[in-house]
């Protein structure tokens, strides 16, 4: 696993921005319903009781030092008994409450405030009203047991109880924003394992360093109207001529001549690692292309176990390469077909062979790839996926050049290095790869073609 981008990271991101946005949508409305529907409202209310001994004046007006110290030190004490079940039992025999001792303990806090012998009793209940009332009759009875119990004169209510207008636990902003907080982690933690996880081959990877391939082209997602596959709309450089995927089909088919500057390009192989990466959608529309560039060109569909090309150009498979291969090479010109496209002829698949890679295995396909050469200026073929099969890779070292189409996201990238180790090992000069439906955005790169009559 190589080190993680965090740029690369991020540009992941975006492909959850849906998810986010129905994450957050369903925070928001479960949190709703939580509250408008489930959660009940809670009301405290509070009173403060102070604690002191007389200093035995006859007024009573004041308490000694040491008074002070000894109710502070008590105030442990103290709040235990208010919370003890003699004071709680006496509240609700007043009260004629429902509650139980354990109940009602469990919805009171007494406490008491930092270096003073005030104690702070609160109560909390469905009921606003109530909860004041037992806030109160706690600190009264209270006081009624710490003077039996200590002898205490003055034990004071500084504060009387109100019964609370808002509820105590009206958190819903907070909940809401934690609820937020939790979806957008969620989505991003799931994403981030995805983007840790995931062994696919990206158009950000650095490809030359990883699998010795450069990248010769991008295909990026269709601006045009969605394609059906396997139908003639799938010829977007046909029917579309100035789409961007038009513009990255010839820039593809420039920077294969550039690879081949020093040597007469006349034959390339189409491939790909696995099925349903492209490589049918490539070399059509590659081919159509070289055809608009004023090249006569042979597109040759060497998949004798899945082709298609014949769908792609709404031609009979009636006979192709396979009954070719099985017949006279000589008569090659019975087998191919015309297109709509000026400049560019096709050869099928034909029937599908039991024996494929001993067909192209074969001298005789190998006379007929020189023989086909001799008469068009471009020949292309659209070869099976070298994944696991022997099919293209045989082809790979008869002819000039070799694209290994991948499909971004897809593509697994051990796949890729077995692909590439198998047409290494026949010699095979792979110009490089071809990333197909690229969700890179459109960068400087992109936007700088240079729009005209590019033919």
């Amino acid at each position: 696993m190589e080190e993680i981008n965090i740029r690369d990271f991020f540009n992941y991101l975006k492909h959850y921005i849906l998810a986010f946005v129905i994450a957050v949508a369903l925070a928001v409305i479960g949190v709703s319903i939580y509250e408008n529907s489930f959660k009940k409202p809670i009301y405290q209310a509070q009173t403060t009781v102070v604690i002191a001994k007389s200093d035995g004046m006859a007024d009573g007006t004041a308490t000694s030092i040491n008074d002070v110290n000894a109710s502070q030190k008590l105030a442990t004490t103290y709040s235990e008994i208010a919370k003890s079940e003699l004071v709680l039992n006496q509240v609700i025999k007043n009260l004629g409450l429902r509650y139980s001792v354990k109940e009602l303990s469990k919805n009171l806090s007494v406490k008491p405030l930092d270096n003073t012998a005030i104690l702070s009793i609160s109560v909390k209940d469905l009921n606003a009203n109530l909860s004041a009332t037992i806030a109160n009759e706690i600190a009264k009875v209270f006081a009624a047991e710490v003077i039996e119990i200590y002898k205490v004169e003055n034990v004071t209510q500084l504060s009387v109880a109100m019964a609370p207008e808002n509820p105590s636990n009206n958190t819903f902003s907070r909940d809401m924003i934690l609820a937020i907080v939790v979806a957008i982690a969620l989505v991003a933690v799931f994403a981030f394992l995805r983007f840790y996880f995931d062994d696919t081959v990206k158009d950000t990877d650095d490809t030359e360093k990883i699998f010795g391939l450069p990248v010769t082209g991008r295909i990026l997602r269709s601006d045009t109207k969605a394609t059906k596959r396997g139908s003639v709309n799938e010829l977007i450089v046909e029917r579309s001529p100035k789409s961007i995927v038009s513009e990255n089909v010839k820039s593809l088919r420039t920077n294969l001549q550039f690879t081949a500057v020093d040597q007469d390009l006349r034959s390339i192989l189409v491939t790909s690692t696995n099925a349903s990466e492209g490589k049918s959608f490539v070399s059509s529309n590659l081919a159509v292309s070289f055809a608009q560039a004023d090249k006569k060109v042979l597109l040759v569909d060497c998949d004798l176990r899945k082709g298609r090309l014949h769908k792609i150009f709404g031609v009979p498979n009636t006979s192709g390469l396979s009954d070719l291969l099985a017949a006279d090479i000589r008569s090659f010109g019975k087998y191919i077909r015309k297109t709509k496209t000026k400049n560019l002829e096709l050869i099928t698949c034909g029937t599908y062979p039991p024996n494929p890679s001993e067909l192209l295995a074969s001298k005789k396909n190998n006379r007929l790839i020189q023989n086909l050469c001799e008469f068009y200026d471009i020949v292309i073929f659209d070869g099976a996926p070298a994944g696991g099969l022997a099919d293209s890779v045989i082809l790979s070292s008869q002819v000039d050049e070799t694209l290994i189409v991948v499909k971004e996201g897809i593509t697994n990238k051990n796949d890729l290095m077995v692909a590439k180790s198998s047409l290494d090992k026949v010699g095979a000069k792979v110009a490089g790869l071809v990333f197909n439906m690229s969700n890179r955005k459109a960068t400087k790169y992109y936007n700088n073609y240079y729009y005209g009559d590019s033919k």
